[in-house]
């Protein structure tokens, strides 16, 4: 899928998880209760995070994020992974990649935030913020969005980060699983799923069912996340 759906199908999956991570009788003393700001902040890491799979394609959308710097770093970790659509599209990298933003947020103050500016780097380009043909000028541009959302949370517990980051992937791997190629979920094992229902990267299925769907979604999602359910009942009543 394109990193646009991908994004998207980010920020849908944490705001549909958002309830239930207050939840005590599910997640015991991992529970949190997550202000308005922190499900926003939740929201665009998720997003990014959902980009984070495609780290092992040398030449796709997230690579070119920061010139040669992210080229270079998903070069490598292609070759380590075995190539595109191997090791880090697994849960073992998603549950991974989530333990270490969790580490860095606790322990090392100065990793975190440079590892959330990459995060949320690699949604906006997902997302589409790029100058065609003009790859200098979108990397500066995804830089300073990424460095100003980033001082946005500057005040924010983010304790809740690894969940966000691992929900991102998770959504990642559902979303290539629906494609013809599918993904080795349970990596180590080679065995990959796939339920084949969008046939075609950025075709018409993609494009006219599944994007519109998780837009309408997220903006559902939000107005219940943030305004509560009160809200959501009076636009039905409307």
């Amino acid at each position: 899928m394109m990193g646009r759906t991908h994004a998207l199908s980010g920020a849908v999956a944490w705001l549909g998880a958002v309830p239930f991570l207050s939840q005590e009788r599910l997640l015991g003393d991992f529970a949190v209760t997550l202000s308005p700001a922190q499900v926003l902040a939740g929201t665009v890491v998720c997003a990014g995070a959902a980009l984070l799979p495609d780290v092992d394609h040398h030449n796709g959308r997230i690579a070119n994020t920061m010139g040669p710097v992210s080229k270079g770093f998903c070069k490598w970790v292609g070759k380590i992974s075995g190539g595109h659509r191997q090791a880090t599209h697994s849960i073992l990298f998603a549950v991974g990649v989530g333990l270490a933003m969790d580490l860095l947020a606790t322990h090392f103050v100065y990793g975190w935030w440079a590892a959330l500016f990459v995060t949320v780097g690699f949604g906006l380009r997902g997302i589409g913020l790029d100058f065609e043909k003009h790859e200098v000028w979108s990397s500066v541009a995804d830089c300073a969005v990424a460095a100003l959302a980033v001082w946005l949370m500057r005040d924010l517990d983010m304790s809740f980060v690894g969940y966000a980051v691992t929900l991102g992937c998770l959504a990642h791997v559902a979303g290539d699983c629906l494609t013809p190629r599918g993904c080795p979920v349970f990596w180590p094992a080679k065995w990959r799923v796939d339920i084949p229902l969008v046939p075609r990267t950025d075709g018409k299925v993609e494009r006219w069912v599944i994007a519109p769907a998780l837009t309408l979604g997220a903006v559902i999602l939000a107005v219940r996340s943030v305004l509560g359910d009160e809200a959501v009942r009076w636009l039905n009543s409307g």
